[in-house]
């Protein structure tokens, strides 16, 4: 192997553990600046002054939530019944009438109490960062309690907050779930993407006209 040949590979191989460092080193930098915004269910029952509730949806199976799904759900409702906001978004995909997230998070909160003009839908939560995005600019939300599960949670934040929103999170991981190895591998890489997002802060998929979270929510009822 000639000179040329070693050090075009030594290059490589130091590029490519610049790069690892970077994006581990974002990684950790965007836990550990959310990570006392990270609330127990008793410790978000003393905020004051929240807008709403945003639950982030994640997967629907036919008319059901799926399990991570549904224990958002409870744990944001449990929220909701304890006072915490009189008001919850249900953000998720509803990009075809065939595959509708925010209907199924709706009728679930619906049947367990929770009154139909205090849920608005977000039809385009497309995505954490459009989430986050159109909780600000389309439903006017300064000040959210967003619920998902724990490895979800710290990037979800760090959006908000980059974004302008005083945000807080409740984790929702009363179990184990399939697959959770895979998920944790892809949220490294997913806080490194919209750590640059943040910087740039592109438009989300959709915008809108404003429908404020202080209103009704039926106001966002397609059905």
């Amino acid at each position: 192997m000639n000179k040329i040949v070693k050090r075009i590979i030594i290059s490589m191989i130091v590029i490519m553990l610049v790069v690892l460092i970077a994006l581990l080193g974002i990684n950790f930098f965007v836990v550990a600046k959310t990570k006392s915004k990270i609330l127990s269910t008793e410790q978000a029952n003393e905020l004051e002054n929240v807008d709403c509730i945003l639950i982030l949806g994640a997967g629907i199976w036919g008319e059901n939530p799926s399990p991570m799904l549904e224990d958002r759900l409870l744990q944001g409702i449990e929220l909701y019944k304890n006072g915490v906001s009189t008001k919850i978004i249900m953000s998720g995909d509803h990009g075809s009438d065939n595959y509708d997230e925010v209907n199924v998070m709706k009728r679930f909160a619906i049947e367990k109490g929770v009154k139909s003009e205090d849920i608005f839908m977000d039809h385009a939560g497309f995505s954490t960062y459009d989430s986050m995005y159109r909780a600000k600019d389309i439903f006017e939300a300064k000040k959210i309690v967003i619920v998902t599960q724990k490895y979800h949670i710290y990037r979800a934040i760090y959006i908000a907050e980059q974004l302008g929103v005083e945000a807080y999170g409740v984790n929702s991981d009363p179990r184990a779930y399939a697959g959770q190895t895979m998920r944790e591998v892809r949220e490294v890489l997913a806080r490194d993407k919209d750590w640059f997002k943040c910087i740039i802060k592109p438009e989300p998929t959709y915008l809108g006209e404003t429908i404020p979270v202080s209103g009704n929510g039926d106001a966002t009822n397609d059905k």
